[in-house]
């Protein structure tokens, strides 16, 4: 079976949720699903229950990290570096056969905000391994990343409890 590429944009709530859904079912009929995520720590509650799960693979982010607009320029260095570094880390698994479905969450974010090279994105999807199920995640994904996907999913808000100053509740938004 071929795998395919599938992105989940726009501006809405519900790309992660979705994403994460995809390997929940992928790692149910006992495909191994490694998750990245990019510009997120590591207290998200979902999290809590997919490093419980045997085939899926949760690769560290730090305890905590800001919005990239309340960075300093050292601190979206060190973001750069460590968005790097966890690019290459999937990489080496989807070389190294250790995948079947890779997730890279808020992918979009990073390379937005030139903390990743979108020329590494398009060269792990040209090149991914024939069998790999690549899905990525976040806002507005540049035009030539989507030209290569095969599923594009985008979310659109419509309403979201943030626009009346209620913050994010763990459960629900993280």
């Amino acid at each position: 079976m071929n795998g395919l590429t599938h992105i989940y944009c726009g501006d809405g709530k519900g790309k992660t949720t979705a994403a994460v859904g995809l390997g929940v079912r992928a790692c149910g009929s006992g495909k191994r699903v490694m998750l990245v995520q990019f510009l997120k720590g590591n207290t998200s509650s979902e999290l809590i229950v997919l490093r419980q799960l045997k085939n899926f693979n949760v690769l560290p982010a730090p305890s905590s990290i800001k919005f990239t607009f309340q960075m300093t320029k050292k601190e979206l260095e060190e973001t750069a570096m460590l968005c790097a570094g966890l690019f290459c880390k999937a990489v080496a698994a989807v070389n190294a056969d250790d995948c079947d479905m890779l997730i890279l969450d808020e992918v979009f974010g990073a390379v937005n905000c030139d903390l990743l090279d979108n020329k590494m994105l398009i060269d792990l999807i040209k090149n991914k391994p024939q069998k790999l199920e690549l899905v990525l995640t976040g806002r507005d994904p540049k035009p030539e990343v989507l030209e290569l996907a095969d599923y594009i999913s985008e979310i659109k808000k419509v309403k979201h409890p943030f626009d009346q100053d209620i913050p994010a509740r763990r459960g629900i938004e993280f």
